[in-house]
């Protein structure tokens, strides 16, 4: 696909100074806004006994809180486009903030999935889209690389928080941890302060727009209303690139993260201490920290960049196929290896995810494209981990879990590669069809042309073959004349 232009930006980006700045901030709110979900899996087994729930039971709290987050896409976007980035993101850290204190006082399961999955999830929601909003405002050339850097945020913090969740589980249990996560969460509202607004060229003259400005207001009311509407566009649905990515990206998310949440209790189901189970998600979030700036900077060179649709079709592909290998180990060498695999693939996926979407839809389309595609990821969010969870109560065994996940991942990788060769066949057939047709469209034009100009070329034609008839009988009378 082709690289946006600035005439359709309507501004030249950055495409750096402030910008990496932005991608800093963005860094931090997205680091918590997909690491906290799965960090929160290193209370799952005292939860579990405290409250006395089952695995599926337990795992629909985070499936819920990510479901929110994805569900929440079209509100965060128009929020953002009606207010901007700093002060939703800041809304966001402070919903975070309260929903884990609250979440240290519960008694139930249901008042956990209100308070951390629905509250945090609409906190993370607007964490989540306000900082892809704002990096595509700030970069267009280098928007792969930024896109890398400011989604290994999700490695770097979980990191960080699966061996401070361990210890603050140790330290205070469940509900201390959580209490003390509210206080940290809080540095969201830090980061949302860094995304100052974009600065944008005025479109007209000064004093055009004073002598526009008391008309504005129904106008603005209208344009706002439209915005809010084109979340739910369908015309989206029409276009096949589009189609294609979203099916793809639904397979992937039912299973993406059940194996994140299952993994420390697979371990000591494996005769794995709790320590080390817990220092697998760290494994797993250094591992990923490396690969997602390498992801962004892989994509962003000029062999890759117009082929990024397969190399994240590739990317799907090798996660389902470490998720099916899995289950054929069991000691803790060889964990580390699927760990490093999974995390690797896992790294790739969600450094182009975002990525591949912008490049279908364009930086104008993709606000709405995002909110349109979270909104629909959220239902195999919510299924994903809850199904899995019960796959595991019913058989007693964690092998199927990743199985199932492995299946369905691999099978949307697969799906993806198929269907983005047929949709380049067809975009450079419809192509060589269009070109076929201008020209020929042409060739009529100049044929019409031509129509009309006889006429006239005749007219000039035998206006000039008179007066050379008159101009040699004249010379003729002349000769003829006696001197």
């Amino acid at each position: 696909m082709p690289i946006a232009s600035n005439d359709e930006l309507g501004y030249k980006p950055l495409d750096g100074g402030w910008g990496w700045v932005v991608v800093f901030g963005a860094h931090i709110a997205i680091g918590f806004a997909y690491a906290m979900p799965k960090a929160l899996s290193i209370f799952y087994n005292d939860i579990q006994e405290d409250l006395e729930c089952s695995s599926s039971e337990i795992a629909l709290m985070s499936s819920i809180m990510l479901a929110v987050m994805y569900a929440g896409g079209p509100l965060s976007s128009w929020l953002v486009l009606r207010f901007g980035s700093r002060p939703v993101v800041i809304l966001g850290g402070l919903m975070c903030g309260v929903s884990m204190v609250t979440a240290s006082f519960g008694s139930s399961i249901i008042y956990l999935y209100i308070c951390v999955g629905i509250i945090g999830g609409c906190g993370l929601a607007f964490n989540l889209n306000a900082s892809l909003n704002i990096i595509s405002k700030y970069f267009l050339v280098r928007r792969p690389l930024a896109n890398g850097l400011a989604m290994a945020g999700s490695p770097v913090f979980l990191c960080i928080l699966a061996p401070v969740n361990q210890y603050l589980l140790d330290s205070y249990g469940w509900r201390g941890s959580l209490l003390v996560l509210g206080a940290i969460m809080l540095n969201c509202c830090v980061a949302g302060a860094l995304m100052r607004p974009v600065a944008q060229p005025p479109s007209s003259p000064p004093e055009q727009k004073v002598e526009e400005q008391p008309n504005n207001t129904n106008s603005n009311l209208k344009e706002s209303c439209l915005k809010n509407i084109s979340f739910f566009d369908v015309s989206f649905f029409k276009d096949r690139g589009f189609i294609i990515y979203l099916f793809g990206s639904i397979m992937f998310i039912f299973g993406a993260y059940a194996p994140f949440l299952f993994l420390s209790a697979y371990a000591i189901s494996q005769g794995i201490d709790e320590h080390s189970a817990a220092y697998l998600l760290s494994f797993m979030g250094f591992v990923d920290m490396v690969v997602r700036p390498g992801t962004g900077l892989t994509a962003n060179s000029k062999w890759i960049r117009p082929r990024i649709q397969y190399f994240f079709s590739f990317a799907v592909t090798y996660n389902g196929l470490c998720h099916l290998l899995c289950p054929l180990i069991h000691s803790y060498s060889f964990l580390l290896f699927y760990t490093f695999c999974f995390a690797m693939s896992f790294g790739m996926v969600f450094a182009l995810i975002f990525e591949c979407l912008m490049d279908l839809m364009g930086p104008q389309r993709f606000p709405s494209a995002v909110g349109m595609v979270t909104i629909i990821e959220c239902f195999p969010m919510l299924l994903g981990p809850p199904i899995a969870g019960l796959l595991v109560d019913i058989t007693g065994d964690y092998k199927y879990l990743f199985i199932l996940c492995g299946s369905v991942i691999f099978t949307g990788g697969v799906f993806l590669f198929v269907m983005n060769i047929y949709n380049d066949h067809m975009l450079k057939k419809e192509k060589n069809a269009k070109d076929r047709e201008q020209n020929q469209k042409n060739m009529e034009d100049q044929d019409h042309k031509d129509i009309k100009r006889t006429p006239k070329a005749m007219m000039e034609q035998t206006e000039f073959e008179v007066t050379e008839d008159n101009g040699a009988q004249g010379d003729l009378e002349i000769a003829e004349t006696p001197n």
